[in-house]
């Protein structure tokens, strides 16, 4: 059979190919055998083969004398919440994240609440590759119990990141679009508890997608006209685990993800100054606003667990994906739509304006995304005629291969979730960025 995609912090395959019960038994196996002492939490994004999965992984880790924490259907932020407030061991989120539903996979948590980063993350997929396992005898097994409530203790942390009050004040109208995904169930506690007006679309959790799951602006043409025609201030639009979050304005103009962090950013700085962390294939919005405040701005590799060590190693106020990720240490150290709600809410709410006129306070950038089939060999190769050919002022080959000039930049980095090579450039014009593109690739291929 093949193989699913394999990283240090999970793994994501097709149903019945790629992923089985058992390849799940064996991943939960490994980790459970790297695992430090203690309860290791269970939860899913409401994918149909969701469930199948959940039982196979909790007699996993009740097979290993463990306690299995079993919360349900809940979002990927709301599990490192939970690890963190029940000092679980660990958690493993079932979820493939925004892709088809064909897919599922496995996110694993450490007891810090994060996405599993490099070092145990490596000692797990060791112990993967090399079948260890550690089942129990009938008198030493563990035992499985469901958590009634598994979302108080995120909801806490994220409403004392904002003002309550004044958001209830306005009583902002909200269209959230979790498209059948996790994201409904804190959605509604988190909007009540703001006092908004919404409609939530596909907010039952039975992962029957509505439209394809990743929030893209061409995923999302049935859901951007309803915000001005129904005329909410603002579109939320999850996927399926939650963690992501993308943006529609009150005029129905999908602003995208690149802008939900750098506006979550926007608003913590308007109350705290400190560092800022994006990784390396994030707009530059995220630098242009560091730089306006005379805060340290700093870059990672691709990934939110790169993320995180580089917001810990320079004590960050804050950092993000620009594939909609904000993470704000304040509630937690993963990607969070949850977060992103609240805060774009609280901006708009302190600057008494709407979306519209808040994005139009940032830069004008135009990031283009492409991809490519290239073997390692080639990749290596094209890092160094891309280097010598296009003079760039600055290059990092930290991930890859970036190239930096005043107003734009170059990424080529292999994807660690497709066999494929990606190349993202971001200039101040469409125009401009696909002309970059298309040199490079012209460079690449010469």
């Amino acid at each position: 059979m093949p193989e699913p995609i394999i990283s240090i912090s999970g793994l994501r395959g097709i149903v019945g190919t790629e992923l089985t019960p058992i390849v799940a038994s064996n991943f939960t196996a490994a980790f459970c055998t790297q695992a430090p002492d203690g309860p290791i939490a269970v939860a899913r994004d409401g994918r149909i083969s969701g469930p199948m999965f959940a039982d196979a992984i909790a007699a996993t880790i009740v097979g290993h004398g463990r306690k299995c924490l079993d919360l349900g259907i809940a979002s990927t932020p709301t599990v490192g919440a939970f690890v963190r407030e029940s000092k679980s061991a660990g958690a493993i989120q079932i979820s493939a994240s925004h892709n088809p539903p064909a897919y599922n996979g496995m996110k694993l948590f450490s007891r810090e609440g994060r996405v599993l980063p490099n070092e145990p993350g490596t000692r797990v997929l060791q112990a993967y590759r090399q079948n260890q396992t550690n089942w129990r005898s009938s008198d030493s097994l563990g035992i499985r119990e469901s958590i009634e409530d598994p979302h108080a203790a995120h909801l806490v942390l994220i409403l004392a990141t904002v003002d309550v009050e004044a958001i209830r004040g306005f009583r902002f109208r909200v269209l959230l679009d979790s498209n059948h995904g996790a994201g409904s169930v804190l959605g509604r506690k988190l909007l009540e508890s703001l006092g908004c007006e919404f409609l939530i679309l596909g907010e039952t959790p039975d992962g029957q997608f509505a439209h394809p799951p990743e929030p893209l602006a061409e995923n999302l043409k049935s859901v951007s006209p309803l915000v001005a025609q129904q005329r909410f201030q603002i579109g939320f639009c999850q996927d399926p685990d939650a963690d992501r979050l993308a943006i529609i304005d009150e005029t129905g103009h999908f602003i995208g993800e690149e802008y939900t962090s750098v506006l979550c950013m926007k608003r913590a700085l308007m109350l705290n100054l400190g560092p800022l962390v994006t990784n390396c294939a994030s707009s530059n919005m995220t630098k242009w606003l560091a730089a306006k405040h005379g805060v340290p701005f700093e870059q990672s590799k691709v990934g939110e667990a790169n993320v995180v060590d580089r917001m810990q190693l320079h004590n960050a106020i804050y950092g993000g994906e620009g594939s909609g990720g904000p993470i704000d240490p304040r509630v937690g150290f993963i990607r969070d739509s949850f977060v992103g709600m609240a805060q774009v809410l609280d901006l708009m709410a302190a600057t008494k304006s709407k979306l519209s006129e808040l994005v139009n306070e940032l830069p004008r950038m135009a990031m283009i995304k492409d991809k490519m089939v290239l073997s390692r060999e080639q990749l290596t190769a094209s890092i160094s005629r891309l280097s010598e050919e296009l003079q760039a002022e600055s290059v990092s080959t930290a991930d890859g291969i970036r190239l930096d000039w005043a107003d734009s930049w170059l990424l080529l980095r292999g994807s660690n979730t497709e066999p494929i090579v990606r190349l993202i450039a971001e200039t101040p014009t469409e125009f401009q960025s696909r002309e970059l593109i298309e040199r490079a690739k012209s460079i690449i291929l010469s």
